[in-house]
Parts: C-alpha cells; sequence; structure tokens
C-alpha cells in the first residue's frame, strides 16, 4: 500500500499564489480551489492530486470533497493555511473538522465583521474609530450630525477599500449609502459578501479619522508577538477612497510611538478578537501620535506585499504560513537596516478589453526591481465602484530615489505603463 502523503491543506488562494508555492515546496501543498478562480488562470493546472476544484460557497460539498480526496490519494493534512479573505471562514471549518491548529470559527468571524471587530476593540480600551450600523440613508445622515465633520460608509464585510465612501455632507451619506446598498445587491453571490447578505444592505459608519495610514504584519505565538513588517500606504487623492496605490517597505516608524508599546497594542488587539495563534494582518492610522485600529484579518497582506517582502528582505510569507501551519519554528529575525523600497499597484485608467500592455519603458528604469503583469490580452476592465479587481493589472516593486518624493516617482512609473484598451 502507498504510503500516506502529508500535506498543508491551502485554502480558496489565487492561482498566481498556487504557482508561487508549488515552486517553493513542491510536493508538499494540497490546494482547495474555486473553479471560477481556475477557468481564468494564466498559470498551468497542477497535478489532480495536488488540486481539489470545488465550489467554495457550497461548505458540505467542499467537506465531503477534501475527504475523498484525502481517502483516494492516501493524503493526510498536516496543517490548514488561508490567505483570502473570503475562505477564512471555510478554513477555519475545515481546520476545526480534521483537529488542526487555526484561528477558531468565531474569531475569524469577529475580524470579518468591521462594526464587530470595532466594538470589541472599544471594551478592551484600544483606540479605533467610533462606529454605527446604519440600516438607512436616513441613519447615516444621524450619525454624520453626531459626528460633527467627515464619516465613512462602507459594508460590514468585505475587504480592502470595496465600497468605502467617504461623506462630507449630508447629501454625500445619502448619495453613498444608495451606492453600498447597489453594489451590495450587484454582489450578493459573492463569497466575500456572502456571509452578510440580508434582507437589507449591511452598511457601517464610522468617524473619519485623519492621519498616517500604515499595515503590517505580525505572528501571535506562545503569548509573544514578532512583527514581520511596517508598511506606509501612499494614497492618491483621484484614487477610490481608501484605495493604497502603494506601500512603503519599512514604513517610517512614527516618532511618538515606542515600538514596545506597539507590541503589546498587537497583542492585545488580536487577543480581543479571540485570535490565540496566527499570522496577522493590521491596518491602522497614526493620530497624534496614537495608533488607531482600522482592520484586522488572521492572514498576511497580500496584493504586492509578499513580492515587497521577497524583494526587500529575502523573506517569503506564502512559505512562512506554511511552516507556521505545521508549527515549525519560524526562527523570524529583526530585519537589517536597508534603503526603502516600494511595492507600486498599477491600475488601468480606463475600461474596455484590453488589448496589450507594454513594460518596456519600465524595465529600462534604474529603479525597478521587479515587474508582475497579471492580465493577459482579452481581461475585461472596469473600474471602482462597479469593479475594485478588474482594474488591477499588476504591481512593479521598486527602490526609490532617495532625493525625491515617493508619491511623484510612483505616478512617474505609472506613467511609464503602457495600456492599449478597445
Amino acid at each position: 500500500m502507498r504510503p500516506v502523503d502529508q500535506r498543508v491543506l491551502v485554502v480558496g488562494t489565487t492561482t498566481d499564489y498556487i504557482e508561487w508555492i508549488r515552486n517553493g515546496r513542491p510536493g508538499e501543498v494540497l490546494f482547495l480551489t474555486d473553479p471560477a478562480v481556475r477557468r481564468e488562470a494564466r498559470e498551468p493546472s497542477p497535478a489532480p492530486e495536488e488540486e481539489i476544484l470545488c465550489d467554495l460557497t457550497d461548505e458540505d460539498r467542499s467537506h465531503e470533497m477534501l475527504a475523498r480526496h484525502l481517502d483516494q490519494w492516501r493524503i493526510s493534512l498536516a496543517g490548514v493555511v488561508c490567505y483570502d479573505c473570503e475562505s477564512m471562514s471555510l478554513a477555519a471549518r475545515l481546520a476545526e473538522a480534521y483537529a488542526l491548529p487555526y484561528p477558531s470559527v468565531q474569531a475569524v468571524a469577529n475580524c470579518r465583521d468591521k462594526y464587530r471587530s470595532k466594538v470589541l476593540w472599544r471594551e478592551h480600551h484600544l483606540a479605533t474609530p467610533d462606529v454605527c450600523k446604519v440600516a438607512t440613508a436616513e441613519d447615516a445622515m444621524a450619525f454624520f450630525r453626531q459626528a460633527g465633520g467627515p464619516i465613512v460608509l462602507k459594508p460590514i464585510g468585505g475587504s480592502g477599500s470595496e465600497l468605502i465612501f467617504r461623506c462630507d455632507s449630508e447629501t454625500d451619506c445619502e448619495r453613498h449609502h444608495q451606492r453600498i446598498a447597489a453594489g451590495l445587491a450587484h454582489r450578493r453571490d459573492n463569497r466575500l459578501y456572502q456571509p452578510f447578505a440580508g434582507n437589507g444592505p449591511e452598511v457601517l459608519a464610522e468617524s473619519h479619522v485623519e492621519g498616517g495610514e500604515y499595515s503590517c504584519d505580525f505572528v501571535l505565538e506562545n503569548g509573544r508577538v514578532t512583527l514581520i513588517r511596517l508598511t506606509r500606504k501612499v494614497i492618491f487623492d483621484q484614487d477610490p477612497f481608501g484605495t493604497a496605490k502603494a506601500y512603503i517597505l519599512p514604513g517610517s516608524w512614527p516618532a511618538a510611538i515606542d515600538a514596545g508599546t506597539f507590541e503589546t497594542i498587537l497583542y492585545r488587539s488580536a487577543r480581543a478578537l479571540g485570535i490565540e495563534r496566527a499570522v496577522c494582518m493590521l491596518d491602522f492610522f497614526v493620530r497624534d501620535g496614537q495608533a488607531v485600529l482600522l482592520e484586522m484579518a488572521p492572514r498576511p497582506g497580500g496584493d504586492c506585499l509578499p513580492p515587497l517582502l521577497r524583494c526587500c528582505y529575502k523573506l517569503d510569507v506564502l512559505q512562512l504560513m506554511l511552516d507556521f501551519a505545521r508549527q515549525k519554528p519560524l526562527g523570524l529575525m529583526p530585519p537589517e537596516p536597508h534603503a526603502p523600497m516600494v511595492g507600486l499597484r498599477l491600475h488601468a485608467e480606463q475600461e474596455g478589453t484590453l488589448v496589450g500592455i507594454d513594460d518596456r519603458e519600465l524595465q529600462r528604469d534604474s529603479r525597478v526591481r521587479e515587474i508582475l503583469l497579471t492580465r493577459k490580452p482579452g481581461h475585461c476592465i472596469k473600474r471602482p465602484p462597479e469593479d475594485y479587481d478588474a482594474w488591477l493589472l499588476g504591481h512593479v516593486i521598486f527602490e526609490p530615489d532617495p532625493d525625491g518624493d515617493v508619491a511623484e516617482q510612483c505616478r512617474d512609473l505609472s506613467g511609464k505603463l503602457r495600456v492599449e484598451v478597445a
């Protein structure tokens, strides 16, 4: 009889991550993938024993197909990993079913619910925006009057900057509440929003926070926090509200925030949400020398951040997650001082069918260290608020000129990508 093959289960990730992981850890991983993701892939399909194609909205079916696949290929699970918000709940339930370490179903639910997470942080005396559930535009306007200034409207679920709007007037509150309601109705079948799909739109109002925007990854294990990265976000006013155009690594540490105090905040914020052991991502503002918590997830930051870490620190956070799932020692060391690097997200400026992309001018720029284009001709480009994913074309990792403004360099490099749209 063939010996049992032990693998880490990766739940619901993208095909570029799958190819990255397969190349780095061949034969160590089993992927549970949504067929729609595989259909649009640029990358080759894994071998049959490496991947299960399953409708991840059907939790019972996912359980059944996983059990059958494990039996068919004599595979046992050594751990569970998830890199994507929409798959974390399924990952938690599968980990629970197979008695594997992973944040609990309740902890994941606390993170996914942006209202619940902020209420819990408030109860644990952690700084976070004031929040209120708003069922109607009138509720949003009432919260605006109570806040006495700008507020932010967003879905209670979701991720990133999708369907997030700043409101500077009561008219904005009415208009943007309607836009969110319409957007959520359009996304009713989207796995990112399904847990929050009720009879009406689940909308959150929160006070607007002025300050620098940051993101970090950290490991929580054995009652200790180890910081993996701290990045500052580059925001362009012309982009949809809340969109991170780029990430600077390392983020310039706010002088008023003590590093030891910040690690304590990371520990308390994760524990307040019920997380006992995880690799976590936290988005936060710095206002008047204080970290104001915005959103946490028990996964590392995605998009251009893993390539940025790999290029800057020679740290593969995707493989680190596999070791963490297997409960192996990570051996993380404080990063050596280095010049900043920037992960720049490349967005399409107009909608239509992608005809071609010319990155030759980018390749000739001496600042550029890596270019990854994720779209191919024929891709249908849509822009926010209709679609927050389809306008992303890839990323650039570059080492900025130390004498120049980083935001201006981002604009300069973005302009060097030639995109043809029909």
